[in-house]
């Protein structure tokens, strides 16, 4: 199975970019990760929020395969802990499936259109977070969730 994140606009501060490759490269060592950026839309002064949302998800859509099984980072989404995060992996991982694929939409969330094509949604806190901490987060807690699998101390219980 290839886990793919995708996400909108690229990730400005560095210190951020650093810490998300030394993630992105240690998960590479449990499974096949792809880190994908979707560039920002042009000109959105003259577009309404729905209206961006729905640029966006054309272009969310139109990265996905068939068969993937996409799952939104969405502020409404089931919360979980890392240990749940890493038997909710494994589930995926034994249900055969080629591709799951985490979104992490743009300021406004989703449209309709990507809602509807998605097969579950993920809350990483109740908290507010940046969308490009979520990158982070998103990927340490997989890569958390591979050292749990395997039984390796990164994840203190």
């Amino acid at each position: 199975m290839t886990i793919k994140l995708l996400a909108i606009g690229k990730t400005d501060n560095k210190l951020l970019q650093g810490l998300i490759d030394d993630y992105q490269k240690r998960l590479g060592f449990y499974i096949k990760f792809e880190f994908e950026i979707i560039p920002d839309l042009k000109k959105v002064k003259n577009l309404s929020e729905d209206q961006q949302k729905q640029k966006e998800g054309e272009l969310i859509l139109g990265k996905l395969n068939a068969t993937d099984v996409l799952i939104l980072l969405d502020e409404n989404g089931k919360q979980m802990d890392s240990v749940g995060f890493s038997n909710y992996l494994q589930k995926h991982m034994n249900s055969g499936i080629k591709q799951l694929v985490f979104v992490i939409g743009g300021p406004y969330g989703f449209s309709a259109d990507v809602y509807t094509k998605a097969l579950g949604k993920i809350s990483l806190s109740k908290m507010t977070f940046s969308h490009q901490m979520i990158r982070l987060f998103i990927i340490e807690q997989t890569y958390r969730a591979f050292t749990i699998l395997k039984n390796e101390p990164y994840h203190h219980r």
